[in-house]
């Protein structure tokens, strides 16, 4: 990502509607950025509600320093240096509010934030690697969130979006030997917290899911409906990278004790038995919604989204969501 040179159309326009105080042209303008500061802001929070106030806070803080944009730098640099440091106060707050609790099995923040993002939501026309698929799947949002914040953007702002060392450094304001050492740290911790996963992030990826991808939740969704425990193991990695969000970390377990934590669980017993499911995606990846029916009401209500990670025709991952209570996921309440 290059800045403007010389003065582009979005920065001349901008720097007009700031000299005649015009709020209509100044929102027309940064609206335009709203979908890529978002996905932005939800990397550094793993947090789609979070990502949202702070898209806001984005524009309001954009407002109140409009008189010192003079398109030195590209209007849209201009907007993530003000959404980084935005979601930076954002954390400290929060990070200092929001005890982790001792009882969960793996304490973290994703067990505290984290939460899907709609893809109706990404970016229509996102510029270089702004939504590469491996960058807003879920696995990396957790694996960014054991990043310290300062090592979030700098990580983020480099090897995401492919900002030079001395912009990363000009936006957080710190030197680039600063920089240049968080990211080294940043690097060790993402190598470790993904290591099957590739680490360049800026290479262009597919948005699209695979045909392979498409059977395995076609039978995912089969198998639940028809409440087949063997034929669900079959689908599932010999281990299985497992978390029922918010109530228990990310888990590795084998299929089989995932089935049978299920159904110890209730799942698949009397009342919790009678499924109808649909798929989706979430996050770039293929996703099962579950309706579950008791035998004392006529409808299917939304009960959970599972959020699947397909590898090798075998599910690697399974993230489920408690869906009642996610209206921008703009799920059907009943079926």
């Amino acid at each position: 990502m290059t800045d403007a040179r010389p003065l582009g159309a979005d920065e001349a326009t901008f720097i007009a509607a700031v000299r005649s105080d015009d709020t209509a042209r100044f929102a027309l303008i940064t609206e335009r950025h709203r979908r890529e500061l978002q996905v932005h802001c939800y990397r550094m929070l793993a947090n789609y509600e979070d990502a949202q106030d702070m898209t806001q806070e984005t524009f309001l803080r954009a407002w109140n320093k409009r008189e010192s944009f003079r398109g030195h730098a590209a209007l849209r640099t201009w907007l993530y240096r003000i959404a980084t440091n935005a979601c930076l106060d954002f954390l400290e707050k929060r990070n200092d509010r929001t005890p982790v609790p001792s009882e969960l099995p793996d304490p973290g923040s994703e067990v505290l934030y984290l939460q899907p993002y709609p893809d109706r939501m990404l970016p229509e026309d996102p510029q270089e690697s702004v939504v590469a698929r491996e960058t807003i799947e879920l696995a990396f949002i957790v694996a960014v969130q054991h990043l310290p914040p300062r090592q979030r953007a700098v990580f983020i702002l480099r090897d995401v979006l492919g900002w030079p060392a001395s912009k990363a450094a000009d936006a957080l304001e710190v030197t680039v030997a600063s920089v240049t050492s968080a990211l080294q740290r940043a690097r060790v911790t993402m190598r470790e917290q993904l290591p099957d996963r590739r680490l360049d992030w800026r290479s262009p990826s597919t948005h699209e899911l695979s045909d392979d991808e498409r059977g395995v939740v076609k039978s995912y969704t089969d198998a639940h409906e028809r409440n087949d425990l063997d034929g669900l193991m079959s689908l599932l990695r010999d281990e299985l990278r497992f978390a029922m969000l918010p109530d228990m970390g990310t888990v590795l377990m084998t299929a089989k004790d995932a089935a049978d934590g299920w159904v110890s669980g209730g799942l698949f017993q009397r009342g919790y038995d009678d499924w109808r499911c649909i798929t989706t995606t979430v996050n770039h990846m293929p996703a099962a919604v579950l309706y579950l029916r008791t035998p004392d009401d006529p409808e299917y209500r939304l009960f959970a989204i599972a959020v699947l990670h397909i590898v090798d025709g075998k599910i690697a991952e399974l993230t489920g969501f408690d869906a009642t209570d996610k209206p921008w996921l703009d799920l059907a309440p009943t079926l």
